[in-house]
């Protein structure tokens, strides 16, 4: 995947945490995971959670929390 690729996800993705911080921790996890799960398609899904698997680097503590309830598309 290119780094141009991997910014634009990491950027978007901190972006919807950013939206969500300011509620509740769990509600805030929750909404970020929804969001993805609801707008993304697999494929951005997939190339999301290929970056949290090797390291996940520039991602917000909130999208890394939710990570474990956005759902993570079969390989392609």
């Amino acid at each position: 995947m290119s780094h141009d690729t991997n910014a634009k996800l990491i950027y978007m993705a901190n972006q919807i945490a950013t939206f969500f911080k300011s509620q509740p921790q769990d509600e805030a996890a929750q909404g970020v995971a929804t969001h993805i799960n609801k707008y993304w398609e697999p494929r951005m899904r997939r190339k999301l959670f290929q970056h949290i698997d090797s390291g996940g680097e520039g991602l917000s503590p909130l999208v890394l929390e939710a990570a474990s309830k956005i759902k993570r598309p079969e390989a392609a």
